[in-house]
């Protein structure tokens, strides 16, 4: 393919998301989140296992080499790598089955912002919340498609979207505790262009690279906002990148056929696959979450 783009799994996911990878193990994870389905996948050695979890799930953090925090539709579960068993840790909207987790990510003091979402994506009906050492607290409320939730290295910069919004949105943020400082402002205004602001990465020189679902792409913004380059990708729903590869200097990036019928997935046939852009990145690992 153009542009350097491969694929990293041929596994057809319905709605690929969350990926993230884990420098100890050379391990891309990633989920099917409709399916209940959390990928593994060596990048190096190529060995692929899919666990079924037996609910959505949509994110993955790195507690320690034993164990995991996976973002849920219940909440967020402790998962035993060893085992695979899911232990409920901190409930996030447990009562409401109506919505599911979605887009979350690391901050880089440990701390963890969430997203939520209706499950038929009803409006307003999703939030953003903080979870640190324990403690949780709702960031912003109302938001229909939590996506695009990064930060700066430094942390003191946080992005998010509500997908169909088209506004990515900037926070000033507290390095210590992850928590915004600051009112958020329109970073990239993406009305205008074709597709949705999906997941997000911010690289070591500040350069957010994001997944544009619909628009066949992967766009690299500076920190001022300025476009900086666009990857063209085989597939019209790219969801989210990660960073990946012993120097975190490559991009992994998941995709969905979610939403199309028979008709539109014979002309997008590797829609819900997984792919490598081997493009010049400065990437960076995931921090590790603190759970207390």
């Amino acid at each position: 393919m153009d542009n350097g783009v491969s694929v990293f799994s041929d596994h057809i996911c319905q709605l690929g998301e969350g990926p993230s990878y884990d420098p100890t193990t050379d391990n891309l994870f990633w989920f099917d989140i409709v399916n209940g389905l959390l990928l593994e996948k060596g990048v190096a050695s190529g060995a692929q296992k899919i666990h079924a979890l037996g609910l959505m799930a949509s994110a993955i953090a790195i507690i320690d080499d034993q164990r995991q925090l996976i973002a849920t539709e219940t909440g967020l579960h402790i998962r035993d790598v060893a085992t695979g068993r899911l232990t409920l840790h901190t409930p996030i909207e447990a009562d409401n089955p109506l919505t599911r987790s979605n887009d979350s990510r690391v901050h880089p003091c440990g701390a963890f912002w969430v997203g939520t979402m209706g499950k038929g994506e009803e409006k307003g009906a999703g939030s953003i919340y903080w979870f640190f050492k324990g403690e949780l607290r709702r960031l912003y409320s109302d938001i229909t498609v939590s996506n695009s939730i990064c930060f700066s290295e430094d942390g003191t910069v946080a992005y998010y979207t509500d997908t169909g919004t088209g506004l990515l949105m900037r926070v000033a943020c507290d390095p210590a505790t992850g928590l915004p400082a600051g009112e958020p402002k329109v970073f990239v205004d993406h009305r205008s262009a074709k597709g949705y602001v999906d997941g997000s990465v911010v690289d070591r020189d500040g350069v957010l690279w994001n997944a544009v679902w619909g628009g066949k792409a992967v766009k690299a913004y500076a920190p001022d906002g300025t476009l900086l380059r666009e990857v063209s990708m085989p597939v019209t729903q790219p969801s989210c990148p990660a960073f990946v590869g012993a120097k975190a200097d490559r991009l992994a990036v998941t995709s969905a056929w979610k939403g199309k019928d028979d008709k539109q997935r014979k002309l997008d046939p590797q829609a819900g696959m997984t792919f490598l852009i081997d493009v010049p990145v400065n990437g960076r690992f995931e921090p590790r979450v603190l759970i207390a």
